[in-house]
């Protein structure tokens, strides 16, 4: 599927996360702050990121900040939030309204799975 890194300081939520992204057989990697999923992404190699948004210090908008700035700018991002209707406009590829079902973060990731692959296939 895919490499995929998850960014989110809940460890509950961070787990659930990785195991069922596991199962849908993606390679995931987390953090549990903004900064470590910033450190962690110039360190790997993501195919996506997805990140909370509302975290103690760095936040999932400085993650999107970072990447958005970096030399892999159209790495999808997608934001997870219990406030999703702040993030409107923004420039997060999919916003996951918390709480969200497997179903819809399955679908999500295919999503963007599926248009990784036709760019690689074009390029």
């Amino acid at each position: 599927m895919g490499a995929i890194l998850v960014v989110d300081d809940e460890e509950i939520i961070l787990d659930m996360i990785k195991q069922a992204l596991s199962r849908h057989g993606c390679t995931v990697e987390t953090a549990t702050t903004g900064k470590e999923g910033i450190e962690k992404y110039e360190n790997g190699d993501f195919d996506m990121v997805i990140t909370d948004i509302c975290m103690p210090g760095t936040d999932g908008l400085d993650v999107l900040k970072h990447i958005r700035s970096s030399n892999r700018k159209t790495t999808p991002i997608v934001g997870i939030s219990g406030t999703p209707w702040l993030l409107e406009g923004s420039d997060f590829d999919s916003i996951l309204p918390k709480p969200f079902s497997l179903k819809v973060l399955y679908e999500t990731v295919d999503k963007f799975a599926s248009q990784t692959f036709k760019r690689a296939a074009v390029g």
